[in-house]
């Protein structure tokens, strides 16, 4: 097990960022290289309006060896109208990764979520699985052989742990239409492997006992009915200021997913600095910490191939809701760089981390 005294001991001084190093530094190695040496994959989720600023495609280019489109592959932007595709953002993102020898993964195929206008009305209108298996078929296919992996259906259960997440899908099909997605998939892209992908497993709250179990049970009944799951996407959306990882729950649930034969992919990791001081030293510190938490954990599984951060920057992470942040001038820290591509905390945590893994 990778020590947690290795990872806290991160301070707060990062490393040095490249393009703002002193001319003849040597440049320490980076994310991509490291987690490669422990034999891992590390990437992040990009967006094709990132490649407008001069100076991050370079240190995206660096860090990651692996890319996911941050919202480029939903579907209001894919399909704004019926049967009328527009693949030109997820075209940049593949061209970006193939040109810098990076894999790519698809995200995600079914969604409740950032969907057109149109849609549910059609869908719960109509009842026509086709609304949903030629829309993954049209993406799954055209992107095939070329994808790492698929989130094939995203965030299907509640948070509160009540079961199935009401949505539009779950009221035309019924929970049938999970399977119809991963059997669309398969079809559309027999090599890609397909994952289901979700959040809010970590900590140690009821409701998060609760989501833990459901998530077991739709995994076994997917694979119990044929259904072609093949991994677990663990999204890992933290919180420095809120529910704290809980180690030992989160390990339990772990080797549940591998007792299924299933990968286990870390496809969104930040950690939400939110609720905390506006001292941005503190925020640092206390992302890094509960970073560190969820690392010695999942970082000791040599069934974890690919590790994703949900963001390389802070420069493209979105405005707070709550006004008074903004007024204060609050912006988030949730990822491995600032807003002026330095690195932080959460870098070094990573670094150190690869690094012990690597060692063990």
């Amino acid at each position: 097990m990778i020590s947690r005294r290795t990872l806290l001991a991160a301070g707060a001084a990062g490393l040095v960022t490249p393009g703002l190093m002193t001319p003849g530094a040597a440049q320490p190695q980076s994310l991509g290289a490291l987690a490669a040496a422990s034999g891992l994959v590390f990437g992040s989720a990009a967006a094709s309006y990132e490649f407008r600023d001069a100076d991050f495609p370079p240190l995206l280019a660096r860090e990651a060896r692996m890319l996911v489109p941050e919202y480029e592959m939903n579907r209001h932007v894919v399909e704004a109208k019926p049967g009328v595709y527009d693949f030109s953002g997820i075209d940049t993102l593949l061209a970006f990764a193939q040109a810098h020898g990076m894999g790519f993964r698809g995200h995600p195929l079914i969604w409740y979520a950032a969907n057109p206008p149109w849609l549910e009305d059609a869908v719960l209108t109509r009842r026509d699985p086709r609304l949903l298996t030629d829309y993954v078929t049209a993406l799954a296919g055209r992107y095939r052989g070329r994808m790492q992996s698929h989130d094939v259906v995203n965030e299907a259960l509640a948070q509160d742990g009540s079961g199935l997440r009401q949505t539009f899908w779950l009221k035309a099909f019924g929970p049938s239409y999970i399977d119809m997605a991963f059997h669309a998939a398969r079809a559309a892209d027999p090599t890609a492997l397909l994952a289901y992908n979700d959040y809010g497993c970590e900590a140690g709250t009821a409701a998060a006992d609760r989501l833990r179990g459901n998530c077991l049970k739709l995994l076994d009944g997917l694979i119990a009915r044929g259904a072609p799951v093949q991994a677990f996407g663990l999204q890992a959306h933290l919180a420095a200021f809120g529910d704290k990882v809980d180690q030992k729950k989160l390990r339990t649930f772990l080797d549940e997913i591998a007792a299924r034969g299933l990968a286990l992919l870390v496809t969104e990791l930040d950690v939400n600095d939110e609720d905390g001081s506006l001292n941005p030293a503190i925020r640092d510190q206390a992302v890094a910490d509960e970073a560190a938490r969820f690392l010695d954990v999942v970082l000791d599984r040599r069934d974890l191939k690919t590790l994703l951060t949900w963001g390389l920057s802070d420069r493209y992470a979105d405005p707070p809701d709550s006004l008074k942040l903004k007024m204060l001038g609050f912006r988030y820290r949730r990822f491995p760089y600032d807003a002026a591509l330095r690195p932080k905390p959460l870098r070094t945590v990573l670094a150190r981390a690869f690094s012990a893994r690597r060692r063990a």
